[in-house]
C-alpha cells in the first residue's frame, strides 16, 4: 500500500516524509494562499480555485477568507454551503458535508490524529479518520470536529464546541467535549 492509501484507509502512515504527500500538501497551501488573496468580489476566480482545490465541480458555496487545508481532493460539500472566516480541515482521510451546512468563524475539522506513542509519533507517524457532517447543520463558531466523528442532519452545534464522538440527528449538542442538550 503507497502512503496515501494507508492514510485514506484509517491506517498508520508516514505523513512527514513521503515526498508524494508533502508535494500535495504543497499545492494544497498554494491555492489556499491564492483563494485567501483573491478580492472580495472575485466570485469566478474563488470557483475556479475551489474546483481545482477539491478536484470537482462546487456549485453554491461561500467560504469568507481566510480558509485553509492539508489537501483539498479529500473534501466535498453539497449545495448552499457556507463558512465564515478561518475555516481550517486537515482532510488526510474524507471530510464530507451535506447540503445546506453552516459553519461560524474559526471551525476546525480535524481527520488527523497521532498515536500515544511518543516513539511512534515522533517518527512522524499518524492516522486519519472520516469526518461526515449531515444536511440542514449550524455549526457555532469556535468549534472543533475530531477524526472519526460523524454529525447527523437538523443539528446545530453550539459555538466552542469539541466534537469527539457522533452525534446523531435532530438535536442541539454543545460542550466540551459536545453532548446532545436537547432533542428537535
Amino acid at each position: 500500500m503507497t502512503e496515501e492509501e494507508k492514510m485514506l484507509a484509517g491506517e498508520i502512515y508516514d505523513a512527514n516524509y513521503n515526498k508524494d504527500l508533502i508535494e500535495k500538501r504543497i499545492i494544497a497551501k498554494e491555492l489556499c494562499k491564492k483563494y485567501n488573496e483573491l478580492h472580495v468580489r472575485d466570485i469566478i476566480g474563488k470557483k475556479e480555485v475551489i474546483e481545482k482545490l477539491l478536484q470537482k465541480e462546487v456549485k453554491q458555496f461561500t467560504i469568507e477568507p481566510n480558509f485553509f487545508c492539508d489537501y483539498g481532493f479529500n473534501i466535498s460539500f453539497g449545495e448552499n454551503f457556507y463558512s465564515n472566516h478561518n475555516l481550517v480541515i486537515l482532510d488526510a482521510n474524507k471530510v464530507e458535508f451535506g447540503d445546506n451546512v453552516f459553519i461560524g468563524p474559526n471551525c476546525g475539522f480535524y481527520t488527523s490524529g497521532h498515536p500515544i506513542d511518543f516513539e511512534t509519533r515522533n517518527k512522524g507517524l499518524e492516522y486519519a479518520k472520516p469526518i461526515k457532517v449531515g444536511n440542514n447543520v449550524w455549526i457555532g463558531g469556535n468549534v472543533c470536529v475530531m477524526p472519526g466523528v460523524t454529525i447527523g442532519s437538523n443539528v446545530v452545534i453550539g459555538a466552542g464546541s469539541v466534537v469527539t464522538k457522533d452525534i446523531p440527528d435532530n438535536c442541539v449538542a454543545y460542550g466540551n467535549p459536545c453532548k446532545v442538550a436537547k432533542s428537535l
